[in-house]
């Protein structure tokens, strides 16, 4: 089976990768030509896959990368996995999805499939990609070539989070192209969940980032409305999940950040305002989570208060850029949005992240473009008036940021266990 794999990201990597364990000729399509470049060469350029992995599999023949659509006329199958980001209006983006079916459809040939595991709002497949595909082909979806929906649930940073082991949501455009996308993730994935349709399969995804979105807030507001009463809200959620039944843990944090929490939700209330619905659940949830940095920078302030000192002419480390533990993806890093408000209020503000020596481009945070890392060692540390947890990534010695640093505010829970002096750390 050949199998070509377009967007070499946090998804479409892992999977290709997959795909090529399992025997198939997986061809990895990406604009990127240093991405394929990289490929080539058997290196990564993702901190939780190994370089050796790509290589073992580039020099068995069974998997390739190349910037050249027009390879798609040979396939089996064509995978579509690249970003479905928000515009300046918060508003959804897919250019992304419907360039990549623009460029694939002069290519199709009958038979072929075409899936869409980018996450999106219901009816993105089967009306906005269909509509490209077919004009750009002269094909007919679910007459001559095939058509399906199955949304990514990649894991970064999670070590048992295994691409083959993870269930499969497809829904297909037809019966027919249910069946052939079953064929081919049945090849690299042991348990399919298949469902009636496209939309079917790209409403559950944004379910699933829903619900850990209105969460996530409602833990947020919790944590305001405990401290604020002098309760320690990290023990009231393990004491409450010590519950075998009817509770999940879920966990405050500074913001929300990565590429599916800040923005699936708002592709439903974008699309459901065609239909003359309001998501206000949706929307009071992103409302809270958006507060999130700016209550814990009015913490800092607080911390520095009490040591008589002012934010503004204060010498600011945020510790962790990347949005979550143990990875060095920093895409929609509530991280950006700290450095920034604690800047714009006059603080000297770095940071250290051993995941990020360097801040590439992106597109919300272009200001913090080329920043470096600082160096972990006592010198530096102590030399900042507070330091900032926003990161709470597993290799950090927080024993030696207890002896280094003066003033802490932790918004991670990070410091729990670690023996602090009285006053030192501040919750956010």
């Amino acid at each position: 089976m050949k199998i070509a794999i377009v967007g070499l990201g946090y998804v479409g990597l892992p999977l290709s990768l997959q795909f090529a364990r399992s025997g198939a000729s997986v061809l990895g399509l990406d604009v990127d030509r240093a991405k394929v470049e990289a490929i080539t060469r058997g290196r990564s350029y993702i901190k939780h896959i190994a370089s050796a992995a790509i290589a073992e599999l580039v020099q068995s023949g069974n998997f390739s990368a190349s910037s050249d659509f027009r390879q798609v006329k040979k396939m089996d199958a064509v995978i579509i996995c690249v970003p479905t980001p928000l515009n300046k209006n918060r508003e959804p983006d897919i250019s992304f999805i419907l360039n990549t079916g623009r460029s694939i459809a002069p290519h199709l040939r009958k038979g072929i499939l075409v899936v869409l595991e980018s996450t999106t709002y219901p009816g993105t497949t089967d009306e906005d990609l269909r509509a490209v595909l077919e004009s750009g082909s002269g094909l007919k979806a679910g007459t001559d070539f095939h058509l399906a929906f199955s949304p990514e649930r990649e894991d970064p940073g999670n070590p048992d989070s295994k691409v083959a082991l993870i269930p499969k949501v497809i829904g297909g455009y037809t019966p027919a192209c249910l069946e052939r996308a079953k064929a081919v993730y049945g090849v690299a994935i042991k348990t399919l969940v298949p469902v009636s349709s496209c939309r079917a399969a790209e409403a559950a995804k944004l379910t699933e980032n829903i619900f850990r979105s209105v969460n996530i807030a409602l833990v947020n507001e919790l944590k305001i409305v405990y401290t604020a009463m002098g309760i320690d809200v990290w023990e009231v959620i393990n004491a409450a999940k010590t519950k075998p039944f009817g509770f999940m843990a879920f966990y405050p944090g500074p913001g929300l950040g990565g590429h599916c929490i800040p923005i699936d939700p708002f592709y439903l209330t974008w699309k459901a305002r065609e239909y003359g619905e309001h998501t206000r659940f949706i929307e009071l949830a992103g409302e809270i989570n958006t507060a999130m940095p700016a209550y814990v920078v009015q913490q800092a302030i607080s911390a520095l208060n009490a040591r008589k000192k002012a934010l503004k002419g204060s010498k600011v480390l945020v510790l962790g850029l990347a949005y979550k533990a143990d990875v060095d993806d920093y895409r929609e890093s509530p991280s950006f949005v700290l450095m920034t408000l604690l800047q714009e209020r006059g603080a000297a503000v770095s940071y250290y992240d051993p995941y990020v020596p360097v801040v590439q481009a992106t597109r919300e945070h272009a200001h913090w473009a080329n920043a470096k890392s600082v160096p972990w060692n006592a010198k530096t540390i102590t030399s900042f008036d507070l330091v900032l947890i926003a990161t709470k990534h597993t290799s950090v010695d927080y024993g030696q940021l207890a002896q280094w640093a003066g003033c802490i505010v932790d918004s991670r829970n990070a410091m729990a266990g670690v023996r602090t002096k009285p006053g030192q750390v501040w919750k956010a």
